[in-house]
């Protein structure tokens, strides 16, 4: 057991010794960790059996001891008139005993620590903790749940049930509250205020509760409700010293604005916010659609669209290799054109890529507009690998098969990425060509804008994780197995902005993708340009 148990620890410290953190970034990386809890709960398992049996033996002795004691008091000279009785006591004195404590101070947790530690250099930071909790906020808003659904774990597709605890979620309101996040400190502390009375048992305290949620609401211009809270707070700890002092600042504004008061203003109108809150506005001008989307709401393929989408079968612009066996081809989008493609990887292809490309691994970066240069950034959660042909045959024959059913060339096509979303992983809207502001992002490749998206899906998701295209009202739903294909530039070489595109979160479920950007170089006779800057 305690091999098998070393060799489970060996193999995932191999994995995880290459990868970073961040591990909420990806689902992919996220199991790891149930294997390495699994192996902490079986040296915990070891360690209570260690210490059962220590303890066994301590209460033996003591049943013993109790047992010849009882005798030996009652009559002492008695009891030593007897040699054999002296000798034991004097034996037990100066050996027994002092083995006992042996015993006693013997450190059974020395294995388990030493277990620990070792794992513990590997566990999630603060920094994936708090990444965890604004995922799940980040869903929250985009698919319209409310704290009390995502309590109970009442998501749809789910395999397993999952609930999260008064404590749990007071955990997800400070996370807020530490990343100025007001609007979902107030949602959750509710949240906790409402388990705590129905009489779910915690540690965390309702005073504790009240403290953030007071000056959240205060922060969020709600001043009644601050004033009533802290109150609330004060009533159950009177000694609460910030609340003493916070409360005495709130009835000095809220005196202050009762004299701004004009004679047609009533106290009501004072308190009008009654404890709803709007969503902050934030740097996302499409934000509303773009969720909405996500949502499957707000679609706009309207019956007359519809009718110009087509099935058919795809010879690859009479590619010998497709000629015998064609891919099925189905219409997504009539303009600009997108469509899919039916069995373009097969399971076993999706994970071998997968096994390649999770050591990998690392958090998505986006290209900065101004210096060309990669970075992380909030709005892309995901971690993502680049494969070379060089690393395994399949990735050579899945890249040839892509330029058979597009027609294009791959030798000036960027190296196949294999993202993994992780919790509520996205990809906000977004570009894949650069635009006229941008000239240098690409500009070290030296092969031209990115003409062309091949976007393969290798994995189905439960739900969530569509990818839409805000400006066009559309939404495409994953398949595993199937990808969807579409030009970002116009035959003119202009950008086309009607393909700015976003990856929804994925609200349950792991996402798997891979992608292929095919560049302008090498495709002029390909794809010849058009007359037009509008072709």
């Amino acid at each position: 057991m305690k091999l098998q148990g070393s060799l489970l620890l060996m193999a995932w410290l191999g994995v995880l010794s290459c990868v970073q953190a961040e591990f909420f970034t990806s689902i992919g990386h996220m199991t790891d960790l149930i294997y390495a809890e699994k192996d902490l709960v079986q040296s915990l398992k070891e360690y209570i059996l260690v210490e059962e049996a220590k303890l066994a033996k301590i209460k033996s002795w003591a049943d013993t001891m109790e047992a010849v004691t009882s005798r030996s008091a009652a009559d002492p000279e008695g009891y030593l008139a007897h040699p054999v009785n002296a000798y034991k006591l004097v034996k037990r004195l100066n050996t027994d005993w002092p083995a006992l404590e042996d015993l006693v101070l013997q450190d059974s947790a020395a294995g388990f620590i030493a277990n620990f530690s070792v794992q513990r250099q590997f566990f999630p930071t603060d920094e994936d903790e708090v990444g965890a909790a604004k995922a799940l906020m980040r869903l929250q808003d985009t698919y319209r749940l409310d704290p009390d659904t995502i309590s109970r774990g009442e998501l749809p597709g789910t395999k397993y049930q999952a609930a999260l605890s008064v404590d749990d979620c007071f955990g997800m309101g400070r996370a807020a509250y530490n990343e100025g996040d007001y609007y979902h400190t107030v949602l959750w502390m509710e949240q906790v205020l409402k388990q705590l009375d129905a009489g779910e048992e915690a540690t965390t305290a309702k005073s504790q509760v009240l403290d953030y949620l007071s000056y959240a609401v205060f922060q969020l211009g709600d001043l009644h409700r601050a004033l009533e809270l802290t109150r609330r707070l004060l009533s159950l700890d009177p000694s609460h010293e910030r609340a003493g002092g916070n409360l005495r600042y709130f009835e000095r504004l809220l005196e202050e604005e009762r004299e701004k008061v004009s004679s047609n203003q009533t106290e009501a109108e004072l308190a009008a916010l009654d404890g709803v809150y709007e969503r902050p506005v934030d740097y996302l001008p499409e934000r509303e659609v773009y969720e909405s989307l996500c949502r499957g709401e707000g679609v706009k393929l309207t019956p007359r669209r519809q009718k110009r989408l087509f099935c058919r079968y795809h010879h690859g612009n009479g590619a010998p290799q497709l000629l015998i066996a064609p891919f099925k081809e189905e219409d997504e989008w009539d303009s600009p054109h997108i469509v899919r493609y039916y069995d373009v990887m097969s399971d076993e292809e999706i994970e071998r890529i997968k096994e390649i490309a999770k050591p990998k691994l690392a958090r998505a970066t986006v290209r900065d507009p101004k210096t060309g240069v990669l970075t992380v950034a909030s709005y892309r959660v995901s971690k993502s690998s680049w494969l070379e042909e060089d690393d395994d045959p399949v990735v050579a024959r899945v890249n040839r098969r892509m330029q058979h059913i597009t027609g294009l060339s791959v030798k000036t096509a960027e190296l196949l990425q294999v993202a993994n979303y992780g919790m509520g992983g996205q990809y906000e809207p977004h570009f894949d060509f650069s635009r006229k502001h941008e000239r240098d992002a690409f500009k070290r490749l030296g092969t031209g804008n990115r003409v062309a998206t091949f976007l393969n899906y290798m994995s189905d998701v439960e739900a969530g994780g569509a990818t839409v295209f805000p400006d066009l009202g559309a939404a495409i739903w994953p398949k595993k197995g199937t990808a969807v294909f579409w030009y970002n530039l116009l035959r003119s070489g202009e950008g086309d902005y009607r393909t700015r595109h976003a990856a929804c979160p994925v609200l349950v479920g792991c996402k798997w993708v891979s992608n292929k950007w095919f560049h302008e170089r090498g495709q002029e006779f390909l794809r010849p340009c058009g007359s037009t800057e509008v072709d």
